[in-house]
């Protein structure tokens, strides 16, 4: 009994089962924490992953942008070797001293020495060497344009771009570029703003052919074309010795030691330092150079130099000639022809006080009581010039304001706009008559950048950001032709004094004179307006065309800085003005003298002269 008695003390009091309980609890619960920090750590490794990979895939395309750069770099120094060393090659043939290359050119000399080039690739040095100096308008058509010297880029506003677009500081739609004078070199004020879209949807950011820019190009890199370097080396070798090498570097026609001036197919390629004083004339800031292929007919004079404190934006004649008027910034300015003098400044008081308000186009009426002023705020203001007070603001367009035209009799307002619109006004009531839609657009943008009353007051032109010019019966409101030819949008319409033909310029940098056809007042036998001519000579976009009263004379201005006067009966060049420092992007002829005026984004307005003179060769 005591042996049965101890065993039983000797046996626990709790069940075995619990304790197992307990000990597999705690284990499980063991488990889990491991499990759960395992997972916390796998969740980390995946992200430090994540966090690396892209960090190397950073890595890499840095290195890549870096090996795309040096080698790009590595190019453009190649390029600029080779043509000093054309120069020097050109300065020893001339009899001057010898030249060492440079060390760029030094180094590559002796890698070459080290590894020589394939026989293949000095056959194709030899055979380039061995060209003619003329090649196939094909093959000159592939080379790439050349940048005229201090030509800078800058242009007007679209909606594809401004001069992207229309809206804003641009003609189309999409915010406007900014715009400036000498500030902002080459900002160019137009219909579209300070860089409009070309018709292919891209923008008018300087093109490599108009200024020297392009995707694979060094801002201001120039690159003559193969038949240019060929024939300025043909003038290099003609060049007396006592031309220094600077001169002979440019890219520019010099007189040939026989001869008075090379001629040149552009009279903007020619160097006024070296053009017979017959050919020029020259002011304290600004040259004339004539055309050596055509009669003399013009002397030139600056009258006036109208300084402003922002890019000019539109100049127009009053009727009587008496008075000049000039959009600039929030203001619009109104100028004595014979004196000069500031007569009065148009300000809307209650226009917004933020931002620049461009003043895209002004007009006198044919009275000349009154001027009509577009903005980029979308309203056309009527103002009564004797009070300087506004008698009516005309509002509907849904883009900015970027030209405008007087019926010959006076009665009604044109206006075209970045909207796609034209819209044709009452004076009297301010009041809506018309409004002529685009509604034949493509896939470019169709915004509205000149327009123009035939002088008859029959038809309306209208010019576009599509390469097209549209033509509308005043009395019905119906289109009546889209024509068809400009290689680009087109910033500029006029209609000759006789209606028989229609002016056109265009950032294709031509100007096209236009038979009217049916449409004339005469009606030729012609059924549709056919292009006549196609005038070339600016280096840059066609941002302004005017006829003289007389219809023998063109006047066109280009973002090249130039003006250009044309004989419309021989279509031909007469001269060349150089008198501003950015794009000429206005001008206009007076009706009773013979004066021009242009604006610029050189924050300048000037007035000329044009004197008519015996024929002089």
């Amino acid at each position: 009994m005591s042996n049965v008695y101890n065993h039983r003390q000797m046996v626990p009091s709790a069940p075995l089962s619990s304790r197992v309980t307990e000990l597999l609890d705690a284990l499980r619960a063991e488990y889990d924490s491991l499990n759960q920090e395992t997972s916390n750590m796998r969740l980390f490794k995946d992200e430090y992953d994540q966090r690396v990979s892209s960090q190397l895939n950073e890595i890499q395309a840095v290195q890549q942008s870096l090996f795309e750069l040096e080698r790009a770099h590595h190019k453009i120094k190649q390029q600029y070797e080779d043509e000093i060393q054309r120069l020097r090659r050109e300065l020893e043939a001339r009899g001057g001293p010898p030249v060492p290359p440079g060390p760029f050119l030094q180094q590559q000399q002796q890698q070459q020495q080290q590894v020589p080039p394939p026989s293949q690739q000095q056959q194709q040095q030899q055979q380039q060497q061995q060209m003619p100096p003329q090649l196939p308008p094909s093959q000159q058509q592939q080379q790439p344009m050349p940048m005229g010297g201090g030509i800078y880029a800058g242009m007007p506003p679209g909606s594809a771009t401004h001069a992207g677009g229309l809206n804003g500081s641009g003609m189309a739609g999409g915010p406007p570029p900014p715009i400036g004078g000498e500030q902002h070199p080459g900002a160019y004020m137009g219909p579209l703003g300070a860089y409009p879209p070309s018709a292919h949807g891209q923008p008018l950011t300087p093109q490599p052919q108009a200024a020297g820019l392009g995707k694979d190009r060094k801002p201001g890199v120039m690159t003559p074309t193969l038949q240019q370097q060929q024939q300025m080396q043909g003038m290099v070798q003609q060049m007396p010795s006592r031309h220094t090498p600077t001169q002979m570097s440019r890219n520019v026609s010099v007189p040939s030691a026989n001869k008075g001036v090379v001629a040149s197919s552009q009279l903007a390629d020619l160097d006024p330092d070296q053009v017979p004083a017959n050919l020029k004339r020259e002011g304290a800031d600004w040259f004339v150079i004539f055309n050596p292929k055509t009669p003399r007919l013009l002397n030139i004079e600056n009258i006036h130099t109208l300084d402003h404190t922002s890019v000019v934006c539109c100049v127009k004649f009053s009727h009587d000639g008496k008075y000049l008027a000039t959009g600039c910034n929030r203001t619009t300015q109104i100028w004595s022809v014979a004196t000069g003098n500031k007569e009065c400044v148009l300000a809307d008081d209650n226009a917004p006080k933020n931002g620049d308000l461009y003043i895209r186009a002004v007009c006198f009426s044919p009275d000349g009581k009154y001027l009509v002023t577009g903005a980029e705020d979308k309203q056309i203001r009527i103002w009564d010039v004797a009070r300087r007070t506004i008698r009516h603001v005309l509002t509907g367009h849904d883009q900015d304001i970027y030209s405008l035209d007087f019926s010959p009799d006076g009665s009604m307002i044109l206006s075209g706009s970045g909207d796609r619109t034209v819209r044709i006004w009452s004076l009297e009531t301010g009041k809506e008559i018309s409004k002529l839609s685009i509604e034949d657009m493509g896939p470019k943008d169709a915004g509205v950048t000149s327009v123009a009353f035939s002088p008859n007051g029959k038809l309306v032109a209208a010019a576009s950001l599509d390469k097209m010019i549209r033509l509308w019966d005043v009395t019905s409101g119906q289109p009546l032709q889209r024509i068809d030819g400009h290689k680009d949008s087109v910033y500029a319409v006029a209609f000759s004094p006789d209606g028989q033909s229609l002016l056109s310029g265009s950032l294709d940098k031509s100007l096209k004179l236009w038979d009217m056809g049916r449409y004339g007042p005469q009606g030729p036998q012609r059924e549709i307006v056919q292009c006549r001519s196609t005038l070339h000579g600016h280096k840059d976009f066609v941002l302004s065309v005017a006829y003289s009263p007389d219809g023998n004379w063109i006047v066109s201005g280009s973002k090249d800085r130039g003006v250009q006067f044309w004989d419309s009966r021989t279509q031909q060049t007469q001269c060349m003005l150089q008198g501003h420092k950015n794009s000429v992007i206005s001008v206009a002829m007076s009706a009773t003298q013979a004066y021009f005026a242009t604006g610029s984004g050189d924050c300048r307005a000037r007035i000329w002269s044009y004197e008519g003179m015996a024929p002089s060769n």
